[in-house]
């Protein structure tokens, strides 16, 4: 009879130990944790790199932990992964019960998307926290920053708009001048054709006048030496009577 008693003795003692190795590993990434923070010069990855490891071995023992998955899912978001910690903050969101545990997540959710330059979405991650805890400043504050940075962009996007309009007009603009341009050349190069096809024609009508003359001028010349001839020939015939 006492076998049974030493075995679940035994069973208990174990399953303790067990309890007290999966929040010596949340004690120690925590104090790794907040002694990253504490430096507010710069950002330590690699304290936060092992703060995420001693979650994780915590983890293995108690996947569901949704405390202990948020504080991996932070320790994630230091080292800059923004898009895998926007995921892990993602699931909690749906796990989380109470109105200030969703307020908390989804408000870290907002951070990591605004910081992966999601700026919508991270816009309503903030409203959907603010739904939760109206009164929370912190959320308040990023919303705000957020929507600023979201009519930057669209002012932008507007300015980059109309500079384009405005180089499509400007291109439009110029291609119907050099149309214009074309347009005037070809009708000046036809001009300049007709009016040099019409000096040839001058030219050779002239010269063709020119020879008219000249061979009519000949025609008489002959004419007027054949007269001449026949009058001195009736003269000279005359004379010698």
């Amino acid at each position: 009879m006492k076998h049974p008693i030493i075995l679940i003795f035994i069973l208990m003692f174990s399953i303790a130990a067990f309890g007290q190795n999966e929040r010596k590993h949340i004690r120690s990434g925590n104090r790794i944790y907040e002694k990253a923070l504490r430096d507010t010069t710069k950002i330590d990855t690699t304290m936060f790199a092992k703060a995420e490891t001693e979650y994780r071995k915590a983890l293995v023992k108690k996947p569901t932990d949704k405390q202990w998955n948020f504080n991996l899912a932070d320790a994630i978001y230091k080292q800059q992964r923004f898009e895998e910690a926007a995921g892990k903050f993602s699931e909690l969101a749906e796990q989380m019960t109470t109105p200030v545990e969703k307020s908390r997540v989804y408000h870290n959710l907002g951070n990591s998307q605004l910081m992966n330059q999601k700026i919508d979405e991270s816009i309503e991650s903030y409203k959907k926290a603010l739904r939760q805890n109206p009164t929370d400043l912190e959320t308040k504050y990023n919303l705000a920053y957020a929507q600023l940075l979201k009519k930057q962009q669209q002012e932008q996007q507007q300015n980059q708009d109309q500079n384009k309009d405005q180089n499509q007009d400007q291109n439009q603009d110029q291609q119907q001048q050099n149309k214009e341009q074309q347009n005037k050349d070809q009708n000046q190069n036809q001009q300049n054709q007709q009016q040099q096809a019409q000096n040839k024609i001058s030219k050779e009508n002239a010269e063709q006048l020119l020879q008219a003359l000249q061979n009519d001028e000949r025609n008489i010349q002959d004419k007027v030496k054949k007269m001449q001839a026949a009058q001195a020939k009736r003269v000279r015939v005359e004379k010698e009577w």
